[in-house]
């Protein structure tokens, strides 16, 4: 039965008790009974009107009791409950039942997608130890673009002149952060600097990004159905895209041995693409995406590693969320290979923190660093040339040395 439906149903129940049992609530008490009735009966009961609260970004609930939004970067605790266990998982069921998934003590954790593209979480005991546990991450219906992050303070003019000309000019870029960090917001938004002429194909884990343009695919990643069967990996579709005539591939996220095949793609005539990482530094990422390489059964000497990814990656962006909250590109850095053989990586762009203001917010600057990028050749060939004063730094602050060698 339809909502709308259910809705004039249940208000006529609601109306026929109220007249037998002699029963008085005023407009706005029935109508709260009524949305909530519906939204118990065919929506996620409690959680409706957070889902359809367009500034909530994320919902974490631990048991029954306790629900927590995340508002403008801050986590509130909410006075939402459920009215036990039972009712909590009945919601969870309520989300994996139409994707074929179940969630019980064989199978107590659970990866799902609303119909709005939010992602779902969802642990129950005994892996468990405090009752049900679902993290909802909100899918934003309207897509950031890079002015709006401009505006948001993720970063600035000049990084943002310099990132889309990058894009522009098909180099390759790794996107670095920690979980919340603005990583798939931003590979998203710089998506949309990719010309309108060339064939896209995104593959993801689970379905986020929005890229509105013409020409672009997208597949995602399977897991096993509950006989164990049926996978398919992040690591198949790559290799399955080079099928597809793509002059971009975009992966969500690189986790596991899929990153040789993405830097294989990166280096054989698939210039352009983007991804992202887990890590806390561009050093750390570099140091992951080899580990992956490991993992994918390449028994190479750490050198030759080393060089496969410095032929594919030729720029890495650093975000971090702050302690205020705030998301922000902490560093934009250049891969390159000095004379003695070793990597460099230089840092390009960084954001100096200056300190905590009387809210706590971080206060900081942008700033350049005085490394000229020695993609400034590559970019102008591409048509994506860009005023090289952005990489003068405004003060001596910003003129101490940036590199460091992997």
């Amino acid at each position: 039965m339809e909502a709308s439906e259910m809705r004039v149903t249940i208000e006529r129940l609601v109306n026929q008790f109220m007249s037998e049992e002699k029963v008085v609530l005023s407009k706005r008490g029935k109508d709260s009974l009524i949305d909530q009735l519906v939204n118990d009966a065919v929506g996620f009961g409690p959680l409706e009107p957070l889902l359809n609260d367009s500034e909530i970004t994320e919902i974490l609930i631990n048991g029954h009791k306790e629900v927590y939004i995340e508002k403008n970067g801050q986590l509130a605790l909410t006075e939402l409950k459920f009215r036990d266990e039972g009712h909590l998982r009945h919601i969870i069921d309520r989300v994996v039942a139409p994707l074929g998934r179940r969630i019980d003590e064989s199978s107590p954790m659970v990866d799902a997608r609303l119909q709005d593209g939010s992602r779902v979480n969802a642990v129950i005991p005994p892996v468990s130890l405090d009752g049900t546990l679902i993290s909802i991450r909100k899918f934003r219906k309207d897509p950031f673009e890079m002015e709006d992050l401009i505006d948001l303070g993720t970063l600035n003019d000049p990084i943002n002149e310099f990132l889309t000309a990058v894009v522009t000019a098909k180099l390759n870029v790794l996107i670095s952060g920690g979980t919340g960090s603005g990583k798939t917001t931003l590979l998203n938004s710089l998506s949309k600097s990719i010309p309108e002429q060339e064939r896209v194909v995104t593959i993801e884990d689970s379905a986020e990004l929005q890229l509105n343009r013409s020409n672009v695919v997208g597949m995602e990643a399977r897991p096993p159905n509950v006989e164990g069967t049926g996978e398919i990996s992040i690591r198949q579709l790559v290799k399955n895209s080079l099928r597809m005539r793509p002059d971009r591939i975009i992966v969500g996220e690189v986790r596991g041995p899929e990153a040789f095949d993405m830097l294989q793609a990166m280096n054989t005539g698939h210039e352009g693409s983007l991804t992202t990482v887990h890590a806390n530094s561009p050093f750390d990422a570099f140091r992951r995406v080899e580990g992956m390489i490991i993992m994918a059964g390449m028994e190479l000497p750490a050198h030759v590693i080393r060089e496969y990814i410095v032929g594919a990656i030729d720029i890495i962006i650093q975000g971090e969320r702050l302690t205020d909250g705030r998301r922000r590109i902490v560093s934009v850095s250049e891969v390159n290979v000095i004379d003695s053989g070793q990597v460099e990586v230089r840092d390009i762009f960084r954001f100096r923190r200056e300190g905590l203001d009387s809210n706590g917010e971080v206060l900081g600057v942008f700033e350049a660093t005085g490394n000229i990028p020695n993609c400034l050749d590559h970019l102008k060939v591409h048509g994506a040339e860009v005023d090289e004063r952005i990489f003068q730094p405004e003060s001596v602050v910003g003129t101490r040395d940036t590199s460091y060698i992997i």
